[in-house]
């Protein structure tokens, strides 16, 4: 990409991990269009991943943060805006994790401790990370602030459990903070519900292969991979979507829209 959409524009992402990542390929295309930023995951996950690989392919410094801990956003977005010289124009969310699906416990037999814990870092994040730049002033007139999600928060999906209300909460924080932000500096919130993606965290989902086929031949135009994704990205953050706000964007191929699809059935779909 030769656009440059986000020159001089200041950024911080979260949740990048390994090659696999969707925020991986966030920060590479933001990167290829202009942008500067900085990288965030937890601790524990910067013993695992590759970011350091990613900080240096894209020059930038990699701050350690719990994204539950308001001490640690406080500082994240402080340090950010020194490294990077001002205040920030957008920010990529992207991070969910349930302990009920890691330790496979069912639905039907859920530890609600680990749900509570599942909501704090998967949704109520995004809400610390909102509320803390809120009172640092810490968003750019206009700015743009993504959260990545999954159509599981209006549809059934048995098998992605408790992540489904997660999310739902998601895009509701997106929706309820999109105003107040909106009202007070212009700044967009929207959450991306993206296809079935071959990531670490999605591919430890149940059946998540046989699924991925089923959404791929459901959806006209095909799932969209993390590089598609992190391109839609790269639009919300740009200045080309300065009245784009509180919504939840589908970015799954037309997948949402679908009731069924006669290719799923052995028939000729094409009516021409």
């Amino acid at each position: 990409m030769d656009h440059q959409l986000l020159a001089g524009k200041k950024g911080i992402i979260f949740g990048a991990l390994d090659d696999q990542s969707i925020a991986w390929h966030v920060a590479e295309k933001c990167h290829q269009a202009g942008a500067a930023f900085t990288l965030t995951n937890a601790p524990v996950a910067l013993r695992f991943g590759k970011i350091q690989e990613l900080a240096e392919k894209t020059g930038s410094e990699l701050i350690p943060a719990d994204a539950t801990s308001m001490d640690d956003l406080k500082e994240l977005l402080s340090r950010s805006m020194d490294v990077l010289g001002g205040q920030i124009d957008f920010v990529l969310h992207s991070i969910g994790m349930s302990l009920n699906v890691r330790k496979k416990r069912g639905y039907t037999d859920i530890n609600h401790d680990w749900m509570l814990k599942t909501f704090d870092i998967s949704a109520i994040s995004f809400h610390k990370l909102m509320q803390t730049a809120y009172h640092l002033d810490a968003m750019a007139e206009g700015g743009s602030i993504v959260a990545l999600t999954y159509i599981a928060a209006q549809r059934v999906f048995p098998d992605y459990n408790e992540m489904a209300e997660s999310k739902a909460l998601l895009e509701s924080f997106a929706r309820s903070f999109g105003y107040h932000y909106g009202v007070k500096k212009g700044v967009r919130v929207n959450t991306v519900s993206q296809s079935p993606t071959w990531t670490t965290a999605g591919s430890g989902v149940k059946g998540f292969k046989e699924f991925y086929d089923y959404a791929d031949q459901m959806s006209p135009l095909g799932n969209a991979d993390a590089g598609e994704c992190a391109d839609y990205c790269v639009a919300l953050f740009s200045d080309l979507t300065r009245k784009v706000t509180m919504q939840n964007l589908f970015h799954d191929g037309g997948f949402s829209s679908m009731g069924i699809n006669p290719a799923l059935m052995g028939m000729d779909g094409d009516d021409g």
